[in-house]
């Protein structure tokens, strides 16, 4: 139901755009433009329905046998979001403006009001997790199939479309019809992007009240879970570059007498996306500054960053099924891979921090692995940034922070050893 609402809410911010004469939204020009050809036999939302039927074919046609069965339910989408934006035409039909001066300022009042409900309705539909509108959907689709970046593709969608629209324009109208894509369709594309950055930190209490019956359920099953099963031991340990953190969890493994997952979930990984373990290795903490930056001023796709496909987000979810995996199959130690975080709610989880000085760090590197001491320093700042960047990109959380962790031990103050028989009596 809550899905419904906000495809009802995405209808009245399309129709309120329409109204305000000044350029629909990229995603409804090509239908606006068509609706309003003389003896037109569909009205917007009708086309719309027809446009997003093509847009689930081409999802079809492009993932095969890829594509869920479920995804087929975008075709009932596209029959609701038609039909709420003709209803929404219906309502907002007095809402119409002249040429004078007091108009022109009751237009863009309108379709700045417009934007907020758009903006109030994507976020709604993203929070709902149900289905994307086939719009929204078939970039998506098209940027997993040919692994491009999903900005690109979503801006050369959104402009198609406008190019369409004008085409469209010409070829029944004889001109350009400013009033159908005008100022109003460049203002839609930023506009309500700003919105949804805006308005999305605000509507964090949608969540708790969308998912509030599903956790009263999950927290029904936990208990039952935890009085027939007791959850195995897992160990995760979050390093610094150099800090000696994966020495200390090969010796706390073998110590305990339990397994050891770190290479184990690269080449896992590997296997299940049919890349090969180097490029894994390489790519699954690789988010890079220009990245994060790209996430903050995000275009105006209605998709927020965490629903955006690519390489490093297969990566991320591959890595995390099989990370819960192997802790369901018995006590074991994890290095690294956002384990403290995914594994937050496991009451046998005990995550560890291993941080240690600059010089100790240097030291550690030159003599494990070889690298210069004159580029030491620079090398672990640049590995221990892309960690951090990683983190805060998956999680929302900066990497580091000892709320996350139940024990944070500095290994260049107290050594190794130490550190490996804190932990043990921590346990």
């Amino acid at each position: 139901m809550s899905f419904i609402f906000s495809l009802f809410i995405l209808g009245i911010g399309v129709s309120l755009a329409i109204r305000a004469n000044l350029g629909s939204s990229p995603i409804t020009c090509p239908p606006y433009v068509l609706s309003m050809v003389p003896q037109s036999p569909l009205s917007v939302g009708g086309y719309i329905f027809c446009m997003q039927f093509f847009f689930v074919l081409l999802q079809f046609a492009l993932l095969r046998k890829d594509f869920h069965k479920i995804q087929f339910l975008q075709l009932g989408v596209c029959l609701l979001f038609g039909f709420f934006t003709d209803f929404g035409m219906w309502l907002t039909e007095p809402l119409q403006w002249g040429d004078t001066w007091m108009g022109y300022s009751m237009r863009w009042i309108q379709l700045a009001v417009s934007g907020l409900i758009l903006g109030i309705g994507v976020v709604w539909e993203v929070r709902s997790d149900v289905l994307l509108i086939p719009g929204e959907g078939l970039p998506v689709t098209i940027a997993k199939v040919f692994h491009i970046d999903f900005g690109k593709v979503k801006i050369c969608f959104d402009v198609l479309l406008v190019v369409i629209a004008v085409i469209c324009c010409y070829l029944f109208f004889g001109r350009w019809r400013w009033e159908l894509v005008g100022v109003g369709t460049l203002f839609s594309m930023f506009y309500v992007g700003i919105i949804v950055r805006f308005v999305s930190p605000h509507m964090k209490w949608l969540d708790n009240w969308l998912v509030s019956g599903v956790q009263q359920t999950e927290n029904i099953q936990t208990d039952s879970y935890a009085e027939t099963k007791e959850y195995p031991l897992t160990i995760t340990i979050s390093r610094q570059y150099g800090s000696g953190g994966h020495e200390i969890g090969e010796r706390l493994a073998k110590e305990l007498g339990i397994p050891l997952y770190d290479r184990t979930i690269i080449d896992r990984t590997a296997e299940e996306l049919g890349y090969s373990s180097e490029y894994i290795k390489r790519k699954e903490q690789s988010t890079s500054n220009m990245e994060l930056l790209k996430m903050i001023f995000a275009d105006s796709s209605g998709i927020l960053p965490e629903m955006e496909l690519s390489d490093d987000d297969a990566i991320f979810v591959t890595e995390s099924r099989i990370i819960r995996k192997l802790s369901q199959q018995g006590p074991c130690v994890i290095i690294g891979r956002l384990a403290d975080f995914l594994l937050k709610h496991n009451p046998r989880c005990f995550r560890v921090f291993v941080c240690s000085d600059i010089e100790t760090a240097i030291s550690r590197v030159t003599r494990e692995y070889g690298i210069p001491a004159q580029k030491a320093e620079e090398e672990i700042l640049r590995v221990n940034k892309e960690r951090a960047n990683h983190y805060w990109k998956y999680t929302g959380q900066r990497w580091g922070d000892t709320g996350n962790y139940d024990l944070a031990v500095n290994s260049s103050r107290i050594g190794i050893d130490k550190t490996i028989e804190i932990i043990r009596s921590a346990i």
